[in-house]
């Protein structure tokens, strides 16, 4: 990947975002790492984030899989989601179907970085990613989390990326300044990538004031995560958390956190676990809203599309027959090649673009999506062997 951070063609930041070290945080938050050995090879897996200032406003978004892990649990039933001070994260296990005990697990988690940063549990919120089904080996988690502790640093955003990613090829983070205020963001997500939201975990920290930050972070959710697919798959884990601490005393600029998240997102669909594409389906002219939702997803998940776009074939009919399925009972009119653009499946390009006209009214609806390729095949086939 390049250095610069706001890469996509569909991503318009504001006016004078200046581009910072992602590895150092906004004003007044810290971050740090550790292994405990949920990874193999030595790899950081344990991630810590703190906010310092005296007051904090926060939002916390999970995911509505009714199969909820138990970090989403706790998190909806113990944690303060608008008083979040910290985050403890661990990747390579999801604690997720894990029963009584993985309840326990994570609350043991919002209890021990809470005693490692002076803070009280409920302020603290957990996320965990990684391998469905297996016990946490909390023995092992809770020395890690002491050690993320005493590496705490407001440099420590890089280390904090590296240690949340799993089948991840690159860490995804920024920080960025415009308007008088700083923004820094981690996120990481790969595959089982279907909103609400995808296996991604996102963490956003600013020093703007942000009067209703759930609000904030709905509608810039609502334009990137929400936005997106990979394989369809709705994950146990999601988890979006935006933490503002107005010592700026200015607000975000319009536009900021949503072109931030909108990169993010679209970065977790260039990672799609072997991806090497990126398309965005784009309807025009559908009788409504939930119509045109309907047929870019059902293009956007479809694998015969998905496996044209990673050949750059440009085999329109693939597009027409997943429309058609999506409307299927309807009374359609003939969709032709006039009516879909794919010429881009058969370029060059890093992110093509894909345009259907419905002609049956005035609605439209797009979702950035990625190849299928031999390689999400063989990750997802030997992922726990």
């Amino acid at each position: 990947m390049s250095d610069a951070f706001f890469k996509s063609r569909w991503v318009q930041p504001p006016d004078g975002v200046e581009q910072l070290d992602p590895s150092g945080l906004a004003p007044g938050f810290r971050a740090g790492a550790a292994h405990c050995g949920l990874k193999g090879g030595g790899k950081t897996d344990i991630g810590l984030l703190v906010c310092d200032a005296p007051a904090v406003s926060s939002s916390l978004l999970l995911t509505r899989n009714a199969s909820a892990a138990a970090p989403i649990r706790v998190c909806r039933q113990r944690v303060d989601g608008a008083g979040v001070r910290a985050a403890v994260v661990n990747a390579g296990n999801a604690n997720a179907e894990t029963g009584e005990q993985g309840m326990a697990d994570a609350w043991a988690m919002c209890e021990r970085a809470g005693a490692e940063t002076g803070l009280e549990p409920s302020l603290v919120a957990v996320a965990e990613t990684g391998v469905i089904g297996v016990p946490l080996p909390i023995e092992a988690v809770l020395p890690g989390i002491g050690e993320a502790a005493a590496s705490l640093s407001a440099d420590g955003g890089g280390a904090f990326s590296e240690a949340i990613v799993t089948t991840d090829r690159w860490p995804k983070r920024c920080t960025v300044k415009a308007g008088g205020v700083t923004l820094s963001a981690q996120a990481k997500g790969a595959g089982m990538m279907q909103p609400d939201f995808a296996t991604m975990l996102c963490f956003v920290q600013t020093d703007a004031v942000v009067e209703d930050p759930d609000a904030a972070l709905r509608a810039a959710v609502a334009s990137s995560f929400e936005r997106v697919t990979v394989d369809g798959q709705m994950s146990t884990n999601d988890t979006v958390l935006l933490q503002a601490t107005g010592e700026a005393g200015a607000p975000l600029p319009p536009g900021l956190l949503d072109a931030v998240l909108l990169q993010l997102a679209i970065e977790i669909v260039a990672d799609g676990e072997g991806a090497v594409r990126v398309g965005r389906a784009q309807v025009d002219g559908a009788a409504s809203a939930a119509e045109a939702e309907r047929v870019a997803r059902a293009i956007a998940n479809s694998p015969l599309v998905k496996t044209a776009l990673f050949g750059r074939d440009p085999n329109w009919g693939r597009i027409a027959q997943a429309a058609g399925q999506a409307l299927a009972g309807e009374d359609l009119e003939e969709i032709g090649s006039d009516s879909i653009d794919a010429a881009e499946l058969a370029e060059d390009l890093a992110e093509a673009e894909i345009g259907l006209r419905l002609d049956r009214g005035e609605h439209a609806a797009h979702v950035y999506f990625s190849d299928l390729g031999y390689e999400y095949i063989r990750i997802n086939a030997e992922y726990t062997t």
